[in-house]
């Protein structure tokens, strides 16, 4: 009896690979490193003073991105079944991509959004739209005007925060950076579209541009 036993052991063991009990215990860790954050983006603020440095550039870059969304969304309005449509729909996922991201460390680090996100809905929509019906070199000019505007103030992040201290906020710096760089990459798919060759291209660039600035300020107050 005991001999048939240890048979029995001997036979499953060689069954059950050594390649087989990896795979397991990896098939195990999964839904423990699924659970756990790849990185916080927030360090812990080390005063009032940091705190609301930290908030203010979350807030202005989310009611940046929750604008260029609207943007995006008023031109696939107007060209989304054109030729253009695709272009412009691939641009927009990643815009959707970038808010999802600030909604995300909004919610996890209990940032107040600014005040004045359904003014954006409505003006991000509205200029998107109305710059599409010029047809493609228009929303194309917007395009380019918009994320020149939103890169600029991403570097100005970036700068400010290399300045204060590079390895205590390399999380926050690699999403901006990450973000600056897409935006950097429409805005030349914007140029490589006849963006410049819409009537009047440097006085509506000028204007929207004049635009994102003010929204840019209010955004960080309010």
């Amino acid at each position: 009896m005991h001999r048939t036993a240890y048979t029995a052991f001997y036979d499953w063991s060689h069954i059950i690979s050594p390649a087989m009990i990896r795979q397991c215990l990896k098939c195990r860790a999964v839904p423990l490193q699924q659970s756990t954050r790849a990185y916080s983006v927030f360090p812990t603020p080390l005063d009032s003073e940091e705190k609301e440095m930290l908030h203010r550039i979350v807030r202005v870059d989310h009611a940046g991105e929750y604008g260029a969304n609207r943007i995006y969304a008023g031109q696939m309005a107007v060209l989304g079944r054109s030729k253009t449509g695709p272009l412009i729909q691939e641009m927009w996922d990643q815009e959707k991509k970038h808010l999802q991201k600030f909604n995300e460390i909004l919610a996890e680090n209990r940032v107040r959004p600014t005040a004045l996100l359904p003014l954006w809905n409505i003006a991000g929509f509205v200029l998107g739209a109305s710059t599409a019906l010029l047809g493609k070199e228009g929303a194309m000019a917007c395009t380019v005007a918009v994320e020149e505007s939103i890169s600029e103030h991403y570097n100005s992040q970036i700068r400010a925060l290399m300045e204060k201290d590079p390895e205590r906020y390399t999380e926050l710096l690699q999403v901006i950076k990450e973000f600056r760089d897409d935006e950097l990459e429409h805005h030349d798919t914007g140029l490589e579209h006849d963006a410049e060759m819409v009537p009047g291209y440097w006085l509506m660039k000028n204007a929207i541009q004049l635009g994102c600035k003010a929204a840019i300020y209010v955004s960080q107050r309010v």
